[in-house]
C-alpha cells in the first residue's frame, strides 16, 4: 500500500514509525516538513500528496494537524496523537479516520482526540488508546499502527 507519512514537529524524516511501515512492505513517502511555518509544511505535504496519490495519509502529532488540513481526496487518514488544536484550521476529520493516542501522552492530551472523534461524528472505535507516551514508538503502538493501516 502507498502511504504518505507526515512527521511531527521537530521530528526527523526516517524515524521509527515510517521505517516500521516500510519494513511491512508499504511504500512510504515522507517529505521533510518545515518546523517553523505551518503553511509551508502544509504546502510541502500537499505537493507530496498530489505527486504520489497515496492510499493512506499517516500524520503524527503536528503531522496529524497537517494531514487534517490536507486536500486528501479519497485517501484514508490515520492520525497519531494529532495536534489539531495547535495548528491549522480544520476541526473535524472525514469518515473512516482512525486515531491512535495514549492516555499517558504528556504533550497532547488524549481528551483532544476524544473531542475530535465526537465533533467529527466518528464511532468510538475510531479512537484506539494505546501506548504509554506521545511517541507511540513501542512495540504495542507499532502493532496498532500496522493494524490501522492494513485494516483500511
Amino acid at each position: 500500500m502507498k502511504l504518505l507519512y507526515l512527521h511531527g514537529w521537530n521530528s526527523l524524516v526516517g524515524g521509527v514509525k515510517p521505517t516500521f511501515l516500510q519494513s511491512l512492505g508499504h511504500e512510504v513517502i515522507e517529505p521533510a516538513l518545515d518546523h517553523d511555518n505551518f503553511e509551508m509544511a502544509l504546502a510541502t505535504a500537499q505537493a507530496a500528496y498530489d505527486a504520489s496519490l497515496p492510499d493512506i495519509v499517516v500524520g503524527s502529532s503536528r503531522g496529524g494537524a497537517v494531514a487534517m488540513n490536507l486536500q486528501s481526496g479519497h485517501a484514508k487518514l490515520v492520525l497519531l496523537c494529532p495536534a489539531w488544536k495547535r495548528w491549522g484550521s480544520v476541526k473535524a476529520v472525514k469518515p473512516g479516520t482512525i486515531i491512535l493516542h495514549s492516555r499517558g501522552d504528556d504533550v497532547i492530551p488524549v481528551e483532544e482526540s476524544l473531542e475530535l472523534v465526537r465533533t467529527s461524528g466518528l464511532p468510538d472505535s475510531a479512537l484506539v488508546e494505546v501506548g504509554s507516551d506521545h511517541r507511540l514508538a513501542e512495540p504495542e503502538p507499532l502493532r496498532a499502527l500496522a493494524r490501522a493501516v492494513e485494516g483500511i
